[in-house]
């Protein structure tokens, strides 16, 4: 089928009501292709997990390809690329979370795959305190090559984005609408170099306005395409602090720059220190030393440890080859997946970072040294 084809259909899976990301996963999983989804008897799409008989009849009802062959117009003048959960360009880290979108509409020339990515949100009336944070922790992560990742929100998300920009860094803002806009209409400037130097990306098709519950479901991507996220002011139910949250429910490393007590805005990222929920970050070259980003450079294998790798037993390059493919993952997640003892995952991963293949992190995490 030709790509156009199968984009239109990608697209009109996400127009049909009722039916989110977990569900059009699923479908995928059972009918083998988009189209076939559109085709399938709707006496076999209620036997599939989730479907029934209503969500089966919305697919079978469904009509308006036009819209979808719309999107892909506007699409095509703006030069914007469509990802799809399966394409190999799509952020890998958010892949890891089961609500992960399953497309994404990115404008720009970013990496979402990058060596290291760093999420900063924080409050839209950021103070002093707030600003001069974030600029010192945009200087301290740009020799890293970090890809800095936040809302394009007023306060610390634009604060964030601005000292990228003027650190050489790529950066990407997430939004909570469709590419024909810019919400706020003041980081409109911004925005446009952030094109240049980075990107947009979102979720939602052209023309869908910035509502209000958008902005939790932009959040979850906030948390899920990062390594780490920084929380640097918020209250304590600001939604910057939902976005520390959902990272935390990711096992996402999570950093809080404490505040006076007596502070509105820092009430939140205090709350999770002390829950435990996070982590303080009290000088912003404390996050590399966490993160074990002081010296490590972008993997890239020497003949001599491409020669260690292969003496290796098979079981053991196997492993790392599963935690290559993953980027970090925890010690539960890989005894689940692997089926292996976590006694034993335990001894072998201890015997493999000693051996300097492997990098353990916080949380029980581990990713290729």
């Amino acid at each position: 089928m030709h790509e156009e084809e199968v984009l239109k259909y990608r697209i009109s899976l996400n127009l049909i009501p009722g039916i989110g990301d977990v569900l059009i996963k699923n479908l995928l999983s059972y009918c083998g292709s988009e189209e076939a989804v559109f085709k399938e008897s709707a006496a076999k799409l209620q036997r599939i997990p989730g479907i029934g008989q209503v969500l089966a009849n919305n697919i079978k009802r469904f009509k308006d390809f036009g819209r979808a062959e719309e999107e892909i117009a506007f699409l095509k003048k703006h030069q914007i690329k469509p990802l799809f959960y399966l394409d190999p360009n799509y952020p890998k880290r958010l892949l890891e979370c089961a609500d992960a979108p399953n497309l994404l509409y990115s404008l720009g020339n970013h990496e979402l795959n990058n060596a290291y990515v760093v999420a900063i949100v924080g409050t839209r009336k950021a103070s002093e305190y707030g600003r001069q944070f974030t600029e010192k922790l945009i200087e301290v992560l740009k020799d890293k090559n970090v890809l800095v990742v936040s809302g394009l929100a007023a306060g610390i998300d634009g604060m964030a984005h601005k000292y990228a920009l003027e650190a050489g860094l790529q950066t990407t803002g997430v939004l909570a609408h469709g590419l024909d806009r810019i919400y706020p209409v003041q980081h409109k400037a911004i925005a446009r170099k952030m094109i240049q130097q980075g990107g947009l990306l979102t979720e939602y098709k052209s023309f869908t306005v910035p509502d209000k519950e958008n902005f939790p479901k932009r959040n979850r991507i906030v948390a899920g395409m990062c390594d780490a996220l920084v929380l640097v002011e918020t209250a304590i139910k600001g939604g910057s602090r939902i976005t520390a949250e959902i990272a935390h429910s990711y096992n996402k490393d999570v950093f809080c720059v404490p505040g006076r007590v007596s502070d509105y805005y820092s009430q939140g990222c205090n709350y999770l220190i002390q829950a435990n929920k996070a982590t303080m970050l009290c000088e912003p070259k404390d996050l590399l030393d966490f993160m074990n980003w002081g010296k490590k450079t972008e993997f890239n294998a020497s003949k001599n440890q491409l020669q260690l790798f292969e003496a290796l037993p098979e079981n053991d390059r196997a492993l790392l080859q599963f935690i290559r493919q993953k980027l970090k993952i925890s010690i539960d997640d890989m005894a689940f997946e692997l089926q292996i003892d976590p006694g034993t995952l335990a001894l072998k991963l201890l015997e493999l970072e000693f051996s300097g293949y492997l990098r353990a992190l916080p949380g029980k995490m581990y990713e290729l040294s």
